[in-house]
């Protein structure tokens, strides 16, 4: 049995990338995707193992220090990470797993597990991105502000990353992805 593949996709703020992922899932719903490990209280309907890994402080720190996780951050007051196991496992199996997650996370990722894929989201232009998250109604002008200008420098770090997708319209972005997926699946490996 040959070795699943791991996929990472990340990208700007408002770009898309959850909405991706969910089309995505319903397209391709053999792909699995990461679960991320998380100190944070279950909210209702939530179930361990499936939403998140609800960790204890303690077992998230254990993690770190026995270098558990591909990447983590800390996010109001709260720790969010890739557990290395679950992925692990999940391409011993021979299954393809898929993250989404934050560009300083896949930059991370890389470092750890340098032969992933990883594909970043890109909006059709900056000015598009600027709308998307003023079309959110969710954040304040000062914020937005200060994610276009964080979206700026995670562009320059595209040039790290293995494929660049344009995030014009839902469709065709799977529909890349997907082609991005069969690529690497056909790939010579020397």
């Amino acid at each position: 049995m040959s070795k699943g593949l791991l996929f990472v996709l990340s990208g700007p703020s408002g770009v898309g990338k959850g909405t991706v992922c969910s089309a995505l899932r319903t397209r391709m719903p053999e792909l699995i995707y990461s679960v991320s490990a998380t100190t944070r209280q279950p909210r209702a309907g939530e179930v361990d193992g499936v939403n998140y890994f609800f960790k204890s402080h303690e077992q998230f720190q254990s993690m770190i220090q026995n270098d558990r996780l591909l990447e983590h951050a800390e996010y109001v007051g709260n720790f969010y990470g890739t557990p290395r196991d679950f992925v692990e496992d999940t391409l011993n199996a021979g299954n393809d797993i898929f993250l989404e997650i934050e560009v300083q996370g896949a930059l991370k990722v890389m470092e750890k597990f340098p032969e992933g894929v990883f594909i970043f989201l890109t909006p059709p232009s900056f000015e598009e991105l600027e709308q998307r998250l003023h079309g959110r109604g969710t954040e304040t002008v000062d914020t937005i502000m200060n994610r276009m200008t964080v979206a700026a420098d995670e562009l320059e770090l595209m040039k790290h990353y293995d494929y660049s997708v344009v995030n014009d319209e839902i469709d065709l972005a799977c529909m890349r992805i997907q082609s991005i997926i069969v690529a690497e699946h056909c790939k010579i490996t020397k």
